[in-house]
């Protein structure tokens, strides 16, 4: 039976983060019941044409999810279990927000079924949490961490480096210090900046400066030495994990295998009667809410992925884990051959230089060339 990973969306925040561009929104009320009518709707529509899948991983990402009811949390993986073939242990995660209120609905979540939780801590200095506009303190951070690791069997959290005036020496006491806190996987993002966000406008007044790319560059390698002293190992470009501990279900998406996208805004790789399709929803969550109550889905967009683009974003996504792409499942995926996929002559070059390895089996970018992935990439890919 074919697998699948599930991602469900929550589009709503308690506010907007200035560096954020995701497809988060502010409300004065929470369409609770429409959205879980809405949610559960098109997941029943998306098992009815999928047919029978064994669901590995459950996401319920956003926005801010820990805004949900644990009751409809609770009834979403109901309907995955009931639609599809939910694996013995599959790994059903909720994002959270590390505010009291949010993480005193922990047990309950836990009863419905999550089994991890990833907060968005982003940082423990308080100056740091204030700039990025976020709505929680660091003691409040470390509760929700410490309530977390007694509730739920996995939990990660997220942070952010490469912030304005931020030294080395900080961050790796910032580090350290989550670290401590019994978490087994961390997620970590570079501050940029992203068009459209408050942070673009700012920016462009030149009311902030960011670190030096040398700088940014020594708190990433930072954060590797850091996590190695706790266990966790860079399996991919971003992330960090005890062994075991890695996200089965953005696995999912780094393996290039099929995953779906419920809620307003989500995309999907999905396999369907031979086909790999690309899907998007409607990113308003009230305009996605009407097209579901009229067709069932909130679909905007569905299209064939050609063989050369799922080679290319196989490759893309591949090359960001520390192991690799499997060569033999690349080509059974796409149905392209590695030498077509990739300028050879870019590839030797890539080789010789140590930044990638390749055996029959299996292409890897070496730890130096995820360090330059985003160069390296443009050149090597077709």
């Amino acid at each position: 039976m074919e697998t699948l990973a599930l991602y469900i969306h929550w589009p709503f925040c308690l506010a907007k983060c200035p560096y954020c561009d995701f497809n988060s929104h502010v409300r004065e009320r929470l369409p609770q019941a429409e959205m879980l009518g809405a949610l559960r709707a098109e997941l029943a529509w998306e098992a009815a044409r999928l047919g029978p899948r064994v669901v590995n991983s459950i996401f319920f990402g956003g926005g801010t999810p820990s805004l949900m009811e644990p009751d409809s949390v609770a009834l979403l993986i109901e309907d995955a279990g009931r639609l599809f073939n939910l694996a013995e242990g599959a790994e059903i995660t909720l994002e959270a927000n590390p505010t009291s209120i949010e993480a005193g609905r922990f047990a309950a979540y836990r009863a419905g079924g999550v089994n991890r939780v990833s907060i968005g801590v982003q940082s423990f200095d308080e100056a740091s949490l204030k700039f990025l506009g976020r709505q929680h303190s660091a003691g409040q951070a470390i509760a929700a961490i410490e309530l977390g690791a007694r509730i739920f069997p996995r939990i990660s959290f997220d942070l952010i480096y490469a912030r304005p005036e931020q030294t080395e020496a900080g961050w790796r006491a910032e580090v350290r210090q989550a670290l401590s806190l019994a978490a087994d996987h961390l997620s970590l993002y570079q501050l940029t900046i992203e068009e459209g966000t408050k942070f673009a406008t700012l920016y462009g007044r030149g009311e902030f400066v960011l670190p030096e790319e040398e700088l940014a560059a020594r708190l990433y390698e930072a954060t590797a030495e850091e996590g190695a002293r706790f266990g966790l190992e860079p399996y991919e470009i971003s992330n960090y994990a005890r062994p075991g501990a890695e996200s089965r279900h953005n696995l999912a998406y780094w393996r290039y295998q099929d995953y779906a996208g419920i809620g307003p805004g989500a995309h999907g790789r999905v396999s369907i009667g031979g086909k790999l399709l690309a899907t998007s929803r409607h990113r308003a969550p009230e305009a996605w809410m009407a097209l579901v109550q009229a067709q069932g889905h909130g679909t905007t967009e569905e299209l064939p992925v050609t063989p050369a683009d799922q080679a290319r974003e196989a490759l893309l996504m591949g090359l960001r884990l520390a192991e690799g792409v499997s060569i033999p499942y690349f080509t059974a995926r796409t149905g392209v051959a590695l030498e077509e996929a990739v300028e050879t002559d870019i590839l030797a070059a890539c080789i010789e230089e140590g930044y990638v390895t390749l055996t029959p089996e299996r292409i890897t970018a070496t730890t130096q060339g995820r360090h330059r992935l985003d160069a390296l990439l443009p050149a090597l890919l077709r």
